[in-house]
């Protein structure tokens, strides 16, 4: 840790990402400014409450991630918060669903059930019976999910299981994702095992090991963010926008300067690093001052995206269990809507007694025109689905819609040069660092991590006797 740092170390953006890493930049000892645009904490993690209004009172709805898994760099800073007793644990045998000819079938979830589920028929079965028989190599160049899953198992198994699977991920295309980018895993079993099945067998944790498990808190995912705000103090500063990131004019100790606006007030702020922690979009914006290349290949990141649909309903009027996490759907099904999570199956305290309630989401990559539609139009088709899967009969007592234009980034053909690319130049950008989902994956558990390793780089940085700001 370095002895003094004078000037401060400035993290834009106050999504988990950003947070993360001010917040491990705090309990460093490392002199820290967040400066976040929007008004409250979280980025697209959003708990909204109806506490106590007439009978649809006590529902808590997710807007953006419906819950967590509980990976160590995760628990480690829940721990640091002292929020171990707000944790809430999904049942780990929560079955999930396939919605497949109108009916819910359930995922395969163990070697087993792929070999006994109604999803495939025997020609799928074989082919991953005898996939760990085999040796196959993946193509040099980059490949799409879709193309993998075909070559190793077949159709079948694209559009009824990984399709899904993928759509509730990334909300993404697997035509268009790129298997090295989103789920680098398989390619690295398939590259050095020459089987997914070998590879996944002979990586396996040691026996005992715990495994990651589906998590929320008691008042929603949204503690996370909204603690780590109020720990950080004044470190933290909502609704203040970035306008330019840029080399030093006036300080030769500072790495970089962050001009700003709070109110009608416009201040310079010598930093002695900068950490981006926003959408590529707003990123390239901020540094094009720096680098017109570096703004361009940040724009080539595409974003899909989604609508989110919460829903309350009388359980007496749900005619299908809903005791698991939700299901998929299939594009072959012909519906708009991507999943539903059963938020009041998962966790306790999600609705009132006698009441359930479900998030669905819908859009995508697949189908970007539904967010074009209103709100009462979206809530419509997506109602109407979720009713029809689950023979719902009555109508939901209340309903809430939140769409995102940018929702989650789109790991495509190309992304793995096009961050390498983007390291590149930032590694020679001195005091410049970048953080956030489109970087290692969207899961709230990915950023929290890649924004610890980003911590750890700027701390490194600051106590390097090459940084002209840092004193012995």
């Amino acid at each position: 840790m370095p002895a003094q740092i004078p000037l401060p170390v400035v993290v834009i953006g106050g999504g988990i990402s950003g947070l993360a890493c001010a917040w491990r930049l705090q309990q460093s000892g490392v002199p820290v400014l967040l400066l976040d645009a929007a008004n409250r904490a979280g980025g697209v993690i959003s708990t909204y409450s109806q506490e106590n209004r007439n009978e649809s009172g006590g529902f808590v709805f997710e807007r953006g991630p419906q819950s967590f898994l509980s990976s160590p760099p995760l628990l480690d800073l829940i721990a640091s918060l002292g929020l171990q007793n707000e944790l809430l644990h999904a049942d780990p045998k929560a079955p999930r669903f396939i919605l497949l000819h109108g009916k819910l079938v359930p995922a395969p979830l163990s070697p087993a059930s792929l070999l006994t589920t109604p999803l495939f028929g025997p020609m799928t079965k074989w082919r991953l019976l005898t996939e760990i028989l085999h040796r196959t190599q993946p193509p040099a160049g980059d490949e799409s999910i879709a193309a993998f899953v075909r070559r190793k198992f077949g159709d079948e198994m694209l559009q009824r299981l990984v399709a899904p699977f993928v759509s509730g991920v990334y909300a993404g295309d697997p035509e268009q994702l790129s298997l090295r980018a989103a789920f680098p895993k398989l390619h690295e079993f398939e590259n050095s095992y020459g089987s997914v099945l070998r590879g996944a067998m002979r990586s396996r944790p040691p026996k005992g090991t715990p495994r990651p498990g589906l998590c929320s808190f008691r008042k929603g995912v949204e503690t996370l963010p909204r603690t780590l705000g109020i720990r950080l103090g004044p470190a933290y500063r909502p609704a203040t926008v970035v306008t330019a990131v840029r080399p030093p004019q006036t300080n030769g100790k500072a790495a970089l300067e962050v001009t700003v606006m709070r109110g009608d007030q416009n201040e310079t702020i010598p930093a002695a690093a900068v950490i981006v922690a926003t959408p590529t979009n707003a990123a390239a914006e901020l540094l094009a001052n720096i680098s017109d290349r570096i703004a361009e290949l940040l724009l080539r990141i595409k974003y899909a995206p989604v609508a989110v649909v919460s829903a309350g309903y009388r359980l007496e009027h749900i005619r299908e269990s809903t005791e698991g996490f939700g299901f998929l759907v299939p594009r072959t099904e012909g519906l708009r809507t991507l999943g539903t999570v059963w938020n009041s199956s998962l966790f306790p305290g999600r609705a009132p007694e006698g009441m359930a309630c479900f998030t669905s989401f819908a859009g995508g990559a697949t189908d970007p025109g539904l967010c074009e539609k209103t709100d009462a139009e979206i809530a419509s088709i997506v109602c109407g689905e979720v009713a029809r899967a689950l023979r719902i009969e009555g109508e939901p007592v209340i309903t809430s819609v939140h769409r995102y234009a940018r929702a989650i980034p789109q790991f495509n053909l190309g992304h793995t040069d096009t961050i390498s690319a983007i390291n590149g130049i930032i590694s020679g950008i001195p005091g410049l660092f970048l953080a956030g989902n489109y970087l290692t994956g969207p899961s709230i558990g990915s950023c929290v991590e890649q924004a610890n390793q980003v911590a750890d780089s700027v701390i490194k940085y600051c106590a390097s006797a090459a940084a002209a700001y840092c004193t012995a």
